[in-house]
């Protein structure tokens, strides 16, 4: 369990908190590319981190997140004109650029400093796998950024990958821990207890490696550390003297993949951002790099498959706490665990039943706890490191995160080294870049 003090800290993500102010050291997704579908479009509202933010695609293409308060009387410029590469507030004309500064000031004197000086807040912007992503953080003094973090989904051409988010109404640590944890998979999406493992349509995996998750509910775990965060095997019987393997990354300070993939299959990936210390953004990719998706997994994927939710037009999903997940106690009873459908859906019901933020003093963890400890040491040093005047170093190994999980069979008593290197030819799961 964690102490209160230590739960605050990794709960708490606004500008003035330790871990709010760790999470502006590295890139955050803040919308869908799709959002934006063209220039001059309508703007749309953000919010990332506790703040609440405005962003917008100007006339070449380029987008801007800004303050959304106008500064000469305090309008909204979400009302305002996506115009001439810049949004012009619909009060008194005010204009602004991408960058936030001031483009036209129609009624202010021409002699005047606020055509020089007048600007709103603005956060630099990349989009990068249909996904923009926004730097919050300070800037160096000659304006140095860190890159983008070279996710592999994002290298890959738009074929060959999926991209969505869902919103989830839960502190965004519950919510990646949720994710980090695999053990939960031999209870959480199984069948019910009566119910043979093939007849599971909503599992991401065969039926034998159903079978193998079913009858080990107590996998052991390894994990072996890199340059921007872990990997965690979980190991399993299998059949004979085999042993089944799922691993699963995190990669600082929210991101991860999932532990069922096995070769020639599609990767599934998340990158969890705070909308508010008690509601997050799960933004979710589905990628492939040896081919492109198909027409039919692009059809599942778009009404939800496996880990990706079935979301309405706002990206809420469809099955909710609202609804209560749209529970069937008939099913729960002879048909799935939990009587939900959906990974995705039953994974956001457990999150969200622990509360808006999770109180982590009255927990009693065990051994299948491996990887949450883990990820709450990783993030929690590096929030204090930072409070310490040591920032990061993550941010600058963008090219580090280019990494996959999966799952794999070996004989039992291989090191765990040796089999994340039989699946993917690097101890940690590290791949070349993706040929575009």
């Amino acid at each position: 369990m964690l102490s209160a003090a230590d739960n605050e800290l990794l709960t708490r993500t606004d500008a003035d908190q330790p871990m709010g102010r760790y999470f502006r050291c590295f890139w955050q997704p803040v919308a869908l590319s799709a959002e934006l579908p063209e220039p001059d479009c309508t703007p749309l509202r953000v919010q990332v981190l506790g703040e609440k933010l405005l962003a917008f695609r100007d006339t070449q293409g380029r987008v801007g997140l800004v303050d959304p308060v106008c500064p000469h009387r305090g309008a909204d410029l979400y009302y305002g004109r996506n115009e001439d590469c810049g949004l012009r507030c619909v009060f008194h004309g005010w204009k602004f650029g991408v960058d936030g500064k001031a483009m036209d000031l129609p009624n202010v004197a021409p002699d005047s400093n606020y055509h020089r000086d007048m600007a709103i807040k603005a956060y630099p912007t990349r989009e990068y796998g249909g996904i923009v992503w926004a730097y919050l953080g300070a800037q160096g003094g000659d304006g140095e950024l860190p890159e983008v973090p070279r996710l592999e989904f994002g290298e890959l051409p738009e074929a060959h990958r999926f991209v969505t988010k869902k919103r989830q109404e839960c502190n965004w640590a519950q919510a990646i821990e949720g994710a980090l944890d695999t053990s939960h998979f031999s209870f959480l999406h199984m069948p019910a207890p009566s119910v043979p493992s093939n007849e599971n349509p909503d599992a991401p995996a065969d039926e034998q490696r159903l079978a193998w998750i079913r009858r080990d509910p107590m996998p052991r775990f390894s994990i072996q550390a890199h340059d921007v965060g872990f990997v965690v095997g979980g190991a399993r019987q299998a059949g004979g003297q085999n042993i089944y393997w799922r691993m699963a990354q995190f990669a600082l300070p929210s991101h991860s993949t999932t532990p069922s993939t096995l070769p020639g299959e599609n990767y599934f990936g998340y990158t969890f951002v705070p909308i508010t210390d008690t509601a997050c953004w799960i933004y979710t990719y589905v990628w492939n790099p040896d081919r492109p998706l198909t027409g039919q997994e692009r059809a599942q994927l778009q009404g939800g498959h496996g880990v990706v939710a079935e979301v309405g037009p706002d990206y809420l999903p469809v099955r909710n706490k609202s609804n209560e997940y749209l529970l069937n106690r008939m099913d729960q009873k002879h048909k799935t665990f939990t009587g939900v459908h959906g990974v995705a859906e039953q994974d956001a019901m457990i999150q969200e039943s622990q509360g808006a933020i999770a109180d982590r003093t009255r927990e009693h963890l065990t051994a299948t706890d491996a990887a949450i400890v883990r990820f709450r040491r990783t993030v929690l040093a590096g929030a204090k490191a930072l409070a310490n005047g040591d920032p990061p170093q993550a941010p600058w190994r963008h090219d580090s995160y280019r990494l996959r999980s999966g799952s794999w069979v070996a004989s039992e008593g291989t090191p765990f080294e040796d089999i994340m290197k039989e699946r993917f030819g690097d101890p940690v799961g590290r791949v070349q870049a993706a040929k575009t």
